[in-house]
């Protein structure tokens, strides 16, 4: 597959699968995109084909449960929105890639952020739309920012430099 999205922008949708899914469980799937909400890499939940979310409803918990599934962990509900918005056909790499920028797209200074290497003022800008991002407040599993830098990084992405005297 062609990737879409190159630079700090395929670097940052690579940090968002990484902190969303985890690196074994990118390794144990289809680099995330088959991926279905509460997998691990010890028990991986896959889905096929990509023809459509998979819409599949899971409990993770007395009082919590998701439709989440994808690289991104997309939701059923912003599937169909997105789908709609930008005229997708399926639930493949690609049209999950464009659903995920497309909602960078719409958070206020993010896009220029990650364009910029400023990874904390991206990461803030859409951490309502990842759970697993810090400061996120779903109450579930947050990856640290220190983290997500590196993950950043590994992806190709290009950081500013730290401020001096900062």
């Amino acid at each position: 597959m062609a990737r879409a999205f190159t630079g700090n922008r395929g670097a940052f949708l690579d940090t968002i699968a990484f902190s969303e899914i985890g690196p074994a469980l990118l390794k144990a799937s289809d680099d995330g995109y088959n991926v279905l909400v509460s997998s691990t890499w010890l028990k991986p939940l896959l889905f096929s084909p990509y023809d459509d979310h998979p819409r599949r409803l899971i409990h993770l918990g007395a009082h919590l449960q998701s439709t989440a599934a994808g690289r991104y962990q997309t939701l059923e509900r912003n599937y169909d929105f997105y789908r709609a918005k930008l005229g997708l056909e399926d639930f493949s790499p690609e049209s999950q890639d464009l659903i995920a920028w497309q909602q960078i797209s719409e958070c206020r200074g993010a896009v220029a952020a990650i364009d910029g290497g400023d990874l904390t003022p991206a990461v803030s800008a859409v951490r309502h739309l990842w759970a697993s991002f810090p400061g996120a407040g779903y109450g579930q599993r947050e990856v640290a920012m220190t983290a997500l830098e590196c993950a950043f990084r590994a992806a190709g992405g290009l950081m500013l430099p730290p401020m001096r005297g900062a």
